[in-house]
């Protein structure tokens, strides 16, 4: 069985737009690197730094993995051949690893997110991630967990400079 590709993050990637709510809202399980079927004009405007990942989620549907609510804005130099905004944008990856995320998706009450849009070698990609949605609790629970850890950390920071009373 092949080993399933991790999105790898390395120096001369150029990410574009990172969904930052993602971590909040979901529990990350797994991580994954797929292309995306794009246009000239999005491309362009990519290249500009102009995208927003804030609603965006993929779904499978006839064994294809659509990217929907991803917000690409039009190219301000396009004309008649400037996209739509909020178009459904294909996204591509093997079928052996379609077929895994499709068997997952409904065994576990999981669903898909991305988690970034980069550059890669000239080429556009998404991090998507195999993720769980939080209950409110739960993001309670990692408040604290966060805040705790920042208070044991500034103390040490204390200890080591001599501040401590």
């Amino acid at each position: 069985m092949a080993k399933k590709p991790k999105a790898v993050k390395d120096s001369n990637n150029q990410v574009v737009a990172t969904n930052r709510k993602a971590r909040h809202n979901y529990s990350i399980l797994d991580t994954y690197e797929a292309g995306i079927a794009l246009m000239g004009t999005e491309v362009k405007s990519l290249r500009e730094g102009q995208a927003s990942l804030a609603d965006a989620f993929a779904t499978v549907d006839d064994g294809e993995i659509w990217l929907r609510n991803l917000h690409i804005p039009e190219y301000h130099h396009g004309t008649w051949t400037n996209h739509a905004p909020r178009r459904n944008r294909k996204l591509l990856m093997h079928r052996r690893e379609i077929d895994n995320l499709v068997g997952k998706i409904r065994d576990g009450n999981l669903t898909l997110v991305p988690l970034s849009l980069y550059f890669t070698g000239g080429k556009v990609k998404v991090e998507l991630a195999l993720a769980r949605g939080k209950q409110a609790h739960d993001k309670r629970q990692d408040m604290a967990r966060r805040d705790a850890q920042r208070e044991v950390t500034r103390e040490l920071g204390r200890r080591v400079k001599g501040m401590t009373s």
